[in-house]
């Protein structure tokens, strides 16, 4: 089927798609990269005027709180701009994160072991400099696939080596033995996965969990916990200050773990790239030796802080904080209930998979473990005959574009990440009939 033409009736102009892809040198429109078939898009909506159905990244789309908004800018008016932040972050947001864990997580950790960073992934890059040079028989970081492709570039980057699997086919009981076959090699550490996973959207028990942090004890591994989604498995009502059920970490079976906590998802806090990294308190005050080779000290929280924070961001935006400190007061004063506005996403995943749904398409990741997966910020679709690459090289012509699962360390080749945050409501009408279109096109019967 992947040599089928496409018929040049198609929703956007044919001639104006094919000479933008043409002209853009890429030779396999399938293989671009997310930002390559960003820029295309861009180029196409301007010469046609028409609208796309964006789902190929995963941008916030919800407008943030104004209690971040204007708590920044009263801020900002106090001259805040004038001076550096702490390193380790103002105290106002260190304790209201040290509170908004023990609410919404029932976890203990200190406000000294809560640091803010530079977005999420700045968190990622501190974790793997810190925790991939405590020891050098451990030089590996283990993915739990898939997940989000740049924390493998922050691994290239920082001179480890990496290894992953995909979960999906490891769940419970499997997952024990899967995981303790690349641990007991004495190479890993560090294990990364999400939870809800980006781009699946499974969401790891309580079980799995406990298998992930016993282990992590028995061969002493660090467990990167990427919380980017958080508090977003719907099925779930996590908006209880201080009651079960809480969002799910592997902090309950370990002392090994940090937590990576975004701003920009739940809170559709994006642009001003500010991110939570928690330090369990017993891991901040580790000693490892082999850390002298890399920073003036041996302990891992100094390291992290003063070693790797200062040495390359010198904190995050000052103002920045402020906002996100009274937006996590206003929380744990139970008086802004953050979850009811990222429901919004789940409500569009339902409308949107049953598009997908009734126009011939499959939905990839389908279970989390023996139930139907959460409706979220991202889903996963394929269609029959086309592998994932082939699927956006059509895609393009019927204004839709997503991601290949391929980049997320996936095993379903066939596979698309579809991201539902920049997909207006307004235009379901639109993705439907280019789906209707689609379908007719290429269905086999």
């Amino acid at each position: 089927m992947k040599n089928t033409p496409i018929d040049k009736n198609t929703p956007i102009d044919y001639d104006i798609v094919k000479s933008v892809i043409d002209q853009s040198g890429i030779e396999d429109i399938g293989k671009a990269t997310i930002r390559e078939i960003v820029r295309l898009i861009d180029i196409i909506e301007k010469e046609t005027g028409q609208k796309y159905i964006r789902m190929e990244m995963g941008v916030p789309g919800l407008k943030p709180s104004t209690i971040a908004i204007n708590a920044e800018k009263e801020a900002l008016d106090r001259n805040c701009a004038a001076s550096y932040p702490p390193l380790d972050g103002i105290p106002e947001l260190k304790k209201e994160t040290s509170k908004f864990i023990k609410n919404f997580m029932d976890i203990n950790i200190s406000p000294r072991s809560c640091i803010p960073t530079s977005g999420s992934i700045m968190g990622g890059y501190a974790t793997f400099m810190v925790a991939g040079r405590r020891d050098p028989k451990k030089d590996t970081v283990l993915f739990i696939d898939p997940g989000f492709p740049v924390h493998k570039q922050l691994v290239k980057m920082v001179g480890l080596k990496s290894d992953s699997f995909d979960v999906y086919n490891y769940r419970s009981d499997k997952l024990k033995e899967k995981l303790e076959s690349y641990l007991k090699k004495g190479n890993i550490s560090t294990i990364l996965y999400s939870n809800p996973n980006n781009p699946s959207w499974v969401c790891f028990t309580d079980e799995e969990l406990r298998i992930i942090g016993e282990l992590s004890n028995k061969y002493d591994v660090i467990v990167a916990e990427d919380l980017a989604y958080f508090a977003m498995d719907f099925r779930k009502d996590l908006s209880k200050l201080g009651k079960s059920p809480f969002q799910a970490s592997v902090a309950k079976y370990t002392d090994n773990y940090l937590i990576m906590i975004s701003t920009s998802k739940s809170f559709s806090y994006a642009g001003q790239r500010i991110g939570l990294l928690a330090i369990s308190d017993k891991l901040f005050e580790r000693d490892f030796e082999d850390l002298s080779r890399f920073y003036n000290t041996i302990n891992f929280g100094y390291c992290v802080v003063q070693g790797t924070v200062y040495s390359t961001t010198a904190g995050c935006s000052h103002s920045a904080q402020y906002g996100i400190a009274a937006l996590l007061k206003a929380i744990n004063n139970n008086e802004y209930n953050f979850i009811d506005d990222i429901k919004e996403y789940g409500k569009r995943a339902v409308i949107m998979k049953d598009l997908f749904l009734s126009n011939g398409f499959k939905i990839v990741y389908d279970k989390d473990i023996d139930e139907p997966i959460a409706d979220g910020f991202y889903f996963t679709i394929s269609y029959p005959g086309f592998s994932g690459e082939e699927l956006i090289g059509k895609f393009l012509y019927y204004g839709i574009s997503a991601m290949a699962l391929r980049c997320t360390g996936s095993e379903k080749t066939e596979g698309l990440r579809a991201c539902v945050s920049q997909v207006n409501p307004s235009q379901f009408t639109d993705l439907e009939n280019r789906l209707k279109q689609f379908h007719n096109d290429f269905k086999t019967s």
